[in-house]
């Protein structure tokens, strides 16, 4: 009898389910579709994954929206091309659509960094509203009359689009600003949201941050308004420094600071290897962790490997699957874990 009781009360509420017509609505019991995390974008640094799910075998969730903000010329695009690089990779009937309003992409400058061409668009658009209308067709149509494939969307960037009616007062000789502009971001997002995680498709969103004046310790904010804040999944905050090789810049090492995150701890910090012709670096970052999971001990210049060899980091970075088994692996996300996920019982020292 309990068990045809407790089957009419499931019947009575999918009665109410379906009376609503809320498209996105589902029992907490059969999972909510556009809210939990089961699969994620590996970005292609260990390291990076960790800050972003606490998972070095993670990255970006699948089904939100991940911001990655910061000055000019830090490395914001070339940032983003590395994780479009994994990610067809990782998925060989994968595709990526790109959305561009900085006019600074080539031909030559993607395939020279390893992406595959011929799975990318790019969508030069110009206004929010552009952005707004194009990316709901792609997301409504996802899937629609032929086989679904994984898909990544990316908006490069938020801060460069304009708004329609600024667009008609430039050319009608006007010099007004619109005022409007926070609102049509904000309502952009609103409608996105939702729907991104319902299809399953993640949405990379590139933004600019300025000093934050009139306080006594200026700080970072995202230009734009609050939209993006309130709809990202996570931010990410990035600065750099160059790498060198001798007197040859073959790159920049990026700070990355967990400004808002829904699934990890905020105001982590790590550093991950930008290199002008690989990419992401799969393993920087990876020893300090490995120094905190106890299987590298710090030596006066070198680290103690478990066999009781000592090397000198260097050594390490330049041969890294060598010392990274999959045994180190395997307990470095332990770690990670510890270190990067709520709930855990590490303190946090930011």
């Amino acid at each position: 009898m309990k068990l045809e009781k407790g089957k009419k009360v499931s019947d009575y509420f999918d009665g109410l389910l379906k009376a609503t017509g809320n498209e996105f609505g589902t029992k907490v019991s059969d999972g909510i579709e556009a809210g939990d995390v089961s699969t994620y974008v590996d970005t292609g640094s260990y390291i990076l994954n960790a800050l972003i799910s606490g998972d070095i075998y993670g990255g970006i969730p699948s089904n939100k929206i991940t911001a990655l903000a910061g000055e000019t010329a830090t490395g914001k695009t070339f940032f983003v091309l590395g994780i479009v690089k994994q990610f067809l990779a990782d998925n060989p009937s994968g595709g990526v659509l790109y959305f561009e309003s900085e006019s600074a992409l080539t031909k030559q400058m993607i395939e020279d960094r390893g992406i595959d061409s011929t799975r990318m668009i790019i969508l030069p658009v110009t206004t929010i509203q552009e952005f707004t209308h194009q990316a709901l067709k792609v997301v409504q149509s996802h899937g629609e009359g032929q086989e679904e494939r994984p898909l990544l969307m990316c908006l490069d960037s938020l801060g460069m689009l304009s708004t329609t009616k600024e667009v008609t007062d430039i050319s009608d000789g006007k010099e007004t600003k619109d005022m409007t502009r926070a609102q049509l971001v904000k309502g952009a997002f609103r409608v996105l949201t939702l729907k991104l995680g319902k299809a399953g498709i993640p949405l990379l969103v590139t933004n600019h941050t300025y000093d934050q004046m009139g306080t006594m310790f200026p700080q970072k904010v995202m230009g734009g308004g609050s939209g993006l804040q309130y709809a990202a999944s996570t931010i990410i905050f990035l600065s750099k420094r160059k790498e060198k090789e001798g007197t040859d810049v073959v790159g920049n090492v990026i700070h990355c600071k967990n400004f808002k995150s829904r699934l990890t701890k905020e105001n982590k910090i790590v550093d991950v290897l930008l290199r002008y012709d690989q990419g992401l670096n799969r393993y920087y970052g990876l020893i300090e962790l490995a120094e905190d999971a106890g299987i590298f001990s710090k030596v006066s210049t070198r680290y103690e490997m478990p066999d009781g060899s000592k090397v000198f980091g260097k050594n390490i970075n330049d041969n890294p699957e060598k010392y990274f088994t999959k045994e180190v692996l395997d307990k470095i996300d332990e770690t990670a874990k510890r270190k990067f996920l709520y709930g855990s019982d590490e303190e946090d020292t930011n």
